[in-house]
């Protein structure tokens, strides 16, 4: 009997210490949350004002500490997108989609990093994944537009820029791209006539 009085007092006990432990770790885990919050927010001023090399350390900083936070990786991908680092970006955006595959802002990022080292077609594959999680993501639509623009699909271009125009009319870079597309073939259109 005395031995399952001390099991039940040792339950307790460990009970009361998992409790206890509990709120220390919150306690705990919360400033250094708010912490990397507070870096987090500084990196991404310090890119909006173009100082983009103190932001990338402040992003390091935040991923020393939290290694798989989404939210780090894809700005800092985007900062290193900012200064022409296009191979680092997508290493950043491919971390980003290790962890989180189905993060539609990592395959954008990504897709708009490698249409600016002009690998479209692999560019185009995120797209193509974005909108599989969100068919009406005017900016997938877009974007894989611009792609398939610059490999000369002028017509399938206009027709994404014109589905993403349908999602949302005030997107100005599907508005501005088809109208730009739109004036291509019309020129390509009106040389061909005269060189008949």
């Amino acid at each position: 009997m005395q031995k399952l009085i001390v099991l039940q007092k040792s339950d307790n006990l460990q009970k009361d210490m998992l409790n206890d432990h509990y709120i220390i770790d919150n306690i705990l885990s919360n400033p250094v949350s708010d912490t990397i919050k507070k870096i987090l927010v500084d990196a991404f001023e310090c890119a909006e004002d173009g100082d983009y090399l103190e932001s990338l350390r402040l992003y390091d900083l935040a991923l020393k500490d939290e290694p798989n936070n989404i939210e780090a990786l894809i700005d800092k991908g985007v900062t290193l997108q900012n200064i022409g680092k296009h191979k680092l970006a997508i290493r950043s955006y491919n971390k980003a989609l290790s962890i989180s595959p189905d993060n539609v802002d990592a395959l954008l990022n990504k897709g708009s990093a490698l249409h600016s080292d002009q690998k479209f077609i692999e560019a185009i594959t995120c797209y193509d994944l974005a909108l599989k999680i969100d068919k009406k993501c005017a900016m997938a639509l877009a974007y894989k537009g611009l792609s398939l623009g610059e490999m000369g699909q002028l017509h399938d271009a206009i027709k994404h820029f014109k589905k993403a125009l349908s999602i949302d009319k005030h997107y100005d870079l599907a508005n501005i791209s088809k109208n730009l597309a739109q004036d291509l073939l019309k020129s390509i259109s009106e040389q061909k006539s005269k060189t008949l």
